[in-house]
């Protein structure tokens, strides 16, 4: 009867898992990774859109974006919209593709992301606590409702814990790689 409550609790980990990873991958290391402007939006034709449903991004070279839109008329507005960016980029387009080059990181702001990255970890920890908070509170009713036994309940209670722990170790060891990346000169 918990094994699905355990289930479920343990899909919705992995998820907020898995979005952590995707929130690590847009944040820049020294090397370029298309990631890091896929989410860029570019206003076109008055919507603001993601970078990556109107151009193609590649990574050439360890410094290099290459960015060709596939409709040559927004070259313009992609071009300022990723100069714009967070990032601080400086895009050259030659009539047919943006070239963006990927300046090295100065060590402060290298910091500032191993910070950007220990928030976004503890922001997935808190997401993954709430999620075992919610499982522990469903087993409780459970128990209340006499669906199971106490003893039941409490194993159920200390599998979820075990699985919350594992949960946040993926988060930590993410987070690390990340952090050693970022500091990499």
């Amino acid at each position: 009867m918990i094994d699905p409550v355990l289930r479920d609790a343990e899909s919705k980990m992995g998820k907020s898992v898995e979005h952590f990873a995707t929130e690590l991958s847009t944040i820049r290391t020294g090397r370029a990774n298309p990631a890091l402007i896929d989410k860029v939006m570019v206003p076109y034709y008055g919507t603001p859109t993601p970078l990556k449903e109107l151009a193609q991004i590649s990574a050439p070279e360890a410094r290099l974006l290459v960015v060709q839109v596939y409709d040559k008329s927004q070259i313009g507005a992609v071009e300022k919209a990723l100069r714009s960016g967070e990032q601080g980029l400086n895009p050259a387009s030659d009539g047919q593709v943006i070239r963006v080059p990927i300046p090295p990181l100065t060590e402060e702001r290298r910091r500032e992301y191993v910070k950007l990255v220990r928030q976004k970890a503890e922001e997935a920890r808190v997401a993954i606590r709430n999620v075992r908070r919610d499982e522990m509170h469903r087993i409780d009713q459970m128990q209340k409702k006499g669906e199971v036994a106490e003893d039941d309940s409490k194993r159920g209670t200390a599998r979820l814990q075990k699985i919350t722990e594992a949960q946040i170790e993926k988060v930590d060891a993410l987070a690390g790689r990340k952090e050693s990346e970022v500091m990499e000169v």
